[in-house]
C-alpha cells in the first residue's frame, strides 16, 4: 500500500482489480479546497489511457512489477522469443503484448520485459534505436532546405518519415515512442 503522495512515473497500481501504469502525475494545491493528485494512467492489458484524480494522502494499492533485461532472439510466426540475459531462459511473448516494439526489433536487440507474478505485462524498448534505411526514394536536389520529408523503409520493414537528404543504406536514429526520425548515425 502507498499513498497518492508516493506516486511516480512507471509505478504500477491495482485499481479495481486491474493493473494501471502511471504515465504522468501532478500534485495540485488549489487556492480553495484540499490538495489532490491528478494522474494519467495506462491500462497494462489494453493500453487505454485515462485521467484519474486521487485525494492527497489517499491509500492506493501498488503492485510489484519485475523489470529485467532480455534479448530478442526471433519471431516464430506465432510469438516473439526473448532470452533472459542472466539465466539464459527463453520466454515466448504473444504479438499483442509486444505491440509497436515489433517495428524496431532486430535479432539480439536489448529490451526490458515487465513481469507480474510470472506473467509478461509489456515490452519496453529503449527510447531510441539505430537502424538502417533499406529503401528510400532519391531526394530532389535543392529540396533539402524546405524541411519536407519522404517515406523510408527501415531494416525491420517499418516505414518512417525522413528528411529528403537521407539515402538508402544510411543508418538513422529513430524514436521508439512515436516512430520519428531523430538524426543520422555517424559511422
Amino acid at each position: 500500500m502507498a499513498t497518492s503522495n508516493d506516486l511516480k512515473n512507471g509505478m504500477v497500481l491495482n485499481l479495481e482489480g486491474q493493473l494501471w501504469s502511471v504515465v504522468e502525475f501532478q500534485h495540485v494545491k488549489p487556492g480553495k479546497g484540499p490538495a489532490f493528485v491528478r494522474t494519467k494512467v495506462k491500462n497494462v492489458e489494453s493500453g487505454k489511457i485515462v485521467d484519474k484524480t486521487f485525494n492527497a494522502g489517499a491509500k492506493i494499492q501498488t503492485e510489484t512489477v519485475d523489470r529485467r533485461p532480455y534479448q530478442y532472439l526471433y519471431n516464430d510466426g506465432t510469438s516473439f522469443v526473448f532470452m533472459d540475459n542472466s539465466t539464459y531462459d527463453q520466454i515466448d511473448v504473444p504479438p499483442e503484448l509486444v505491440g509497436n516494439a515489433k517495428n524496431f526489433l532486430l535479432e539480439t536487440a536489448e529490451v526490458t520485459l515487465a513481469m507480474h507474478e510470472g506473467r509478461v505485462l509489456f515490452v519496453e524498448m529503449p527510447p531510441s534505436v539505430e537502424l538502417e534505411i533499406t529503401y528510400s526514394e532519391p531526394g530532389v536536389a535543392g529540396d533539402s532546405a524546405t524541411g519536407r520529408t519522404k517515406p523510408a523503409t527501415l531494416e525491420t520493414g517499418h516505414e518512417i518519415q525522413v528528411p529528403l537528404f537521407i539515402e538508402q543504406g544510411e543508418r538513422v536514429k529513430v524514436d521508439t515512442r512515436d516512430s520519428s526520425y531523430l538524426g543520422r548515425v555517424k559511422a
